[in-house]
């Protein structure tokens, strides 16, 4: 009796320890990641403890640092990664301590209209576009030098230990190699999905996809795999052609080799413009381009790169009133903690590849190189901790 009560409290204090780690912090706009020693306190209710091991970049952290995505300050940024649960709170029962997990910064709690219907994926526990950068409870679990640090769409993996709610975690195969699956946390998952859960893209269509970077990339693989017969990927930097053909791309365009706007060359490439086209820049221009170079009838277009803040587009809506299909797509428009474990084991069966998508391995703590080869236009770097 005694031993298993003094064990008992051993197990009960071990949870409740604040973890001491190192995170990249940002406190300014526009200004590096600063390495700092951070509280991490353990999981409340619901909540999941979890030590990352990898975590990829992506445009949309850098929005943040460039202010083009507000969010509160000071922040850990970061969302696309993999980890191993170190603890978990009371009532937590889908994942354990030592499961391999993905975080999930689109959450399925299982519970909201987005989530019982069918067509849904915006959980409304997301912090996407909320920018609280704070947990369920109004709180962070993050400390800095006697200050609160925000977290960034519920996730915050630029740290060696993270707290996420349980409805924002998806346990996955526990022989799935971490440093490589860590993107269906974001970038694959959001381009793939685009085309295959959000356009719906048919065998034997044709599509256009603005923007190479690894999300585009990820969109391309997406069109091939439903079986698109012409894949026209468009980008300024030629240097990203080769991948992309190699990737399932047919044609490859850059604007800059025109004297005319890029929808007029691809309408005039296709004969009237393709079934279905994306965007996955975040730029506006490019957004109404990939619009009007579909066809004017029944062509869908889909918007995957995060729009700009305090931007609005102007388009004219006749090209929307002859039958133009404008979408949006979130997360691939997977329900994630459903979809992320099936893709990770679609992976594991080599039903598609990651090892194109990462073009930079850095230890974690240079971070700040990782985002100036993201500037330069490379396509994917990865952190490992």
């Amino acid at each position: 009796m005694n031993t298993l009560g003094l064990s008992l409290q051993e197990g009960n204090l071990f949870e409740s320890l604040v973890i001491k780690c190192k995170a990249a912090v940002l406190w300014e706009f526009n200004k590096p990641f600063s390495i700092e020693e951070v509280e991490v306190a353990p999981p409340k209710e619901h909540e999941v403890r979890i030590k990352i091991m990898a975590s990829g970049i992506c445009r949309s952290d850098d929005h943040v640092i460039t202010g083009a995505l507000v969010e509160p300050l000071p922040i850990i940024l970061g969302h696309e990664a993999a980890g191993v649960v170190e603890s978990v709170g009371q009532e937590v029962t889908s994942v354990k301590p030592g499961d391999k997990v993905v975080p999930l910064f689109l959450p399925q709690c299982g519970e909201c209209k987005s989530c019982l219907n069918t067509k849904g994926n915006l959980c409304i526990k997301t912090d996407f576009g909320l920018k609280r950068g704070l947990m369920a409870d109004g709180t962070t679990r993050f400390t800095c030098k006697g200050k609160a640090i925000h977290h960034f769409l519920g996730t915050s993996t630029f740290t060696e230990y993270t707290v996420v709610h349980e409805s924002a975690v998806a346990k996955i195969d526990s022989t799935a190699p971490l440093e490589k699956v860590c993107l269906i946390g974001c970038g694959f998952s959001t381009g793939y999905g685009a085309a295959l859960q959000t356009a719906k893209v048919e065998p034997g269509s044709t599509c256009a996809v603005f923007g190479l970077g690894g999300v585009g990339l990820s969109v391309v693989m997406g069109c091939k795999a439903a079986g698109a017969a012409r894949i026209i990927a468009v980008d300024i930097n030629k240097d990203k052609f080769a991948k992309a053909k190699e990737l399932g791309a047919t044609d490859c365009i850059n604007p800059k080799d025109f004297n005319k706007p890029i929808h007029e060359v691809v309408m005039e490439m296709t004969g009237g413009g393709v079934d279905y086209s994306f965007e996955v820049i975040g730029r506006t221009d490019t957004m109404t381009a990939a619009l009007a170079c579909c066809h004017n009838n029944y062509g869908v277009s889909v918007i995957v790169g995060v729009p700009p803040a305090a931007q609005k587009i102007t388009f004219d809506p006749m090209l929307l009133f002859t039958g133009r299909s404008w979408k949006g797509s979130v997360f691939g428009g997977w329900k994630s903690k459903d979809a992320v474990p099936k893709l990770v084991a679609d992976f594991m069966n080599k039903k598609f590849v990651l090892d194109p998508l990462i073009t930079h391995t850095l230890p974690w703590t240079k971070i700040n190189e990782g985002f100036d080869l993201l500037r330069t236009g490379k396509r994917s770097s990865l952190f490992l901790f």
